[in-house]
C-alpha cells in the first residue's frame, strides 16, 4: 500500500471527501491525520468544540500559547481568519446543523449506522465529549476506524453491543481496508484499499455487506 500505515490509508481516502471551504470537526486519533492529506487547493475550516474555527498545525514547541488549545487540550495554533469563541456559540454552531462534516473514530459501528465511540462495558469511563452533539448536528458524519480490533475482531458489526454515541449517525465508514456507504438499503462496500480483494473485506466483516457492482480502488 505504497508504505502508508493503516492509519494513514484512513486519513488519506478521508481527505478526498472534503471541498474547498467546507467546515469540518475533527476527532482525537486518525480523524486528527486528515489535515496534512488534503488535496491540493482544497482548504476546509477546522472547528474545535471548545471554541475554535480555523484551527492550524500543533504549536511549535516553545511557542505554546496557553489561550490557543483545541479540544483535544494540545497546543494549537489559528490560521488567518480564524476566531475563537464561548462554548455556547460553539455548541450553538454544532446543533445548528451548520458543519459540513464530522469525523470520528469509533469503538464498534453497525451496518445500521450505529455508532459506539465513548466507553467499553466495564471500563474506564472516558467520557462522551461532544461526540454526541456532533454526530446529530453535522450534515455528514464519517467513521474513521481500523477495520478490525486489536484481537482480530471486526468492527463493523451487524449490530453495536457498546453504549451507542447515536443512532443511525453515520453516513460513511472508512477503514484500512475498505470506503462503506451507510444507505436506506444497507451498508454499500464502494471501495477496497490497495491490495485489498473484496473477498479479504468480506471476510473481516461482521456486518453484511452489499458489494456495489462498480467497487473500485481506492484513489490514494
Amino acid at each position: 500500500m505504497a508504505g502508508l500505515k493503516p492509519r494513514e490509508i484512513i486519513a488519506k481516502r478521508i481527505a478526498l471527501e472534503f471541498k474547498d471551504g467546507d467546515l469540518v470537526n475533527l476527532g482525537v486519533g486518525i480523524p486528527g491525520l486528515v489535515p496534512q492529506y488534503l488535496p491540493e487547493g482544497v482548504k476546509v475550516w477546522l472547528h474545535a468544540e471548545n471554541g475554535i474555527i480555523g484551527g492550524g498545525p500543533p504549536a511549535v514547541p516553545g511557542e505554546e500559547d496557553p489561550f490557543f488549545v483545541d479540544a483535544s487540550k494540545l497546543f494549537c495554533t489559528i490560521l488567518p481568519g480564524g476566531c475563537v469563541f464561548d462554548s455556547s456559540m460553539s455548541f450553538g454552531i454544532i446543533r445548528g446543523g451548520h458543519l459540513d462534516y464530522t469525523v470520528l473514530g469509533a469503538l464498534q459501528v453497525d451496518q445500521y449506522g450505529n455508532l459506539a465511540n465513548w466507553i467499553v462495558p466495564g471500563g474506564k469511563l472516558a467520557g462522551m465529549g461532544g461526540a454526541m452533539d456532533l454526530v446529530a448536528g453535522a450534515k455528514t458524519v464519517i467513521v474513521a476506524t481500523d477495520h478490525c480490533s486489536k484481537d482480530g475482531k471486526s468492527k463493523i458489526l451487524k449490530e453495536c453491543t457498546f453504549p451507542l454515541t447515536g443512532a443511525k449517525v453515520a453516513d460513511y465508514i472508512v477503514t484500512d481496508l475498505a470506503f462503506m456507504q451507510v444507505t436506506e438499503k444497507g451498508l454499500v462496500l464502494k471501495e477496497v484499499a490497495p491490495g485489498v480483494s473484496v473477498v479479504d473485506v468480506l471476510l473481516k466483516t461482521e456486518a453484511e455487506l452489499i458489494v456495489d457492482p462498480k467497487v473500485k480502488e481506492m484513489a490514494i
